[in-house]
């Protein structure tokens, strides 16, 4: 069974439906077309200073299109005062790309994004990003990378990572040397070989018995990256699978998850803790 048909099926119809409470911008033009942000915005922006920025990477392997696979966590987070993006990137499906390129397009998203801070409301230094499966590896490029600043002194670089049933090791397996074109292309991309020094903390939520991105390779990943310094936490769940944290697959584990980011962007003082409301 491929990939693709494991994943949710989001069709035109549930799009809309899931992104009527964002606002869309396209972000960047590509020759085989527009991308766009979908931005959930609070609906009580918070009072004082700018907020925190979740960006959002969808899971597909870079094949599929499914740009609301996150949409309930960003409405979530939009209410806990949060700017969220639910992100497109080139997808092989629709514009015949590589994983190459949508590395290219999450880190051009995140500077778009910094370079509009004082518009979207929200602190260029306070820029979490999350993903899934091939998202998950977009948002490890955009935090690994030794990327120079542009012109404006922007980079890619957040402040976080929270990362589900991530990918992390693309240096073996066919299906991986395929879509980055050769071997070396795909050992050269592969996160486990990035690892260095003072990158941001990073949470992985994880089935243990993934069979799409095994377990095993993240928890090399977070011993090479707690040798070099790093913060990384990962977090097992039993007798689930590679879609567990998806609401149409498991609202248990959805929340759960959910829960679990909460907690880990209030550690690091990138999200208000919630106010009582004096409710018992």
């Amino acid at each position: 069974m491929s990939i693709l048909t494991q994943l949710p099926a989001f069709g035109p119809t549930r799009d809309r439906e899931l992104l009527k409470d964002a606002t869309t911008f396209c972000y960047k033009k590509t020759e085989q077309g527009d991308l766009h942000a979908h931005v959930f915005f609070p609906l009580d922006p918070p009072q004082g200073p700018p907020t925190t920025l979740l960006i959002f990477f969808h899971g597909g392997f870079w094949d599929a299109y499914a740009a609301t696979q996150f949409a309930t966590q960003c409405l979530y987070f939009a209410e806990r005062g949060c700017v969220c993006i639910a992100a497109e990137t080139r997808v092989s499906s629709r514009h015949q790309s590589s994983p190459l390129d949508a590395i290219e397009d999450a880190q051009d998203l995140i500077i778009a994004a910094k370079k509009n801070a004082s518009t979207l409301g929200i602190d260029p230094q306070k820029v979490v990003l999350a993903g899934a499966a091939g998202g998950a590896l977009l948002a490890l490029h955009a935090a690994m990378r030794k990327h120079p600043r542009n012109d404006e002194g922007l980079d890619s670089r957040p402040q976080a990572l929270v990362l589900f049933s991530a990918l992390v090791d693309t240096s073996s397996g066919t299906d991986h040397v395929s879509r980055f074109g050769s071997r070396s292309a795909a050992k050269a991309n592969s996160p486990l070989k990035m690892t260095r020094r003072k990158l941001p903390p990073m949470l992985f939520l994880h089935a243990k018995n993934d069979r799409i991105t095994p377990l095993e390779p993240v928890h090399s990943f977070r011993r090479w990256m707690r040798w070099k310094g790093n913060k990384v936490d990962v977090i097992e769940y039993e007798a689930v699978d590679h879609r567990f944290f998806n609401f149409n697959c498991s609202p248990t584990h959805h929340d759960l998850t959910m829960q679990a980011m909460e907690g880990f962007l209030q550690r690091h003082q990138l999200l208000p803790k919630k106010e009582d409301d004096g409710s018992k």
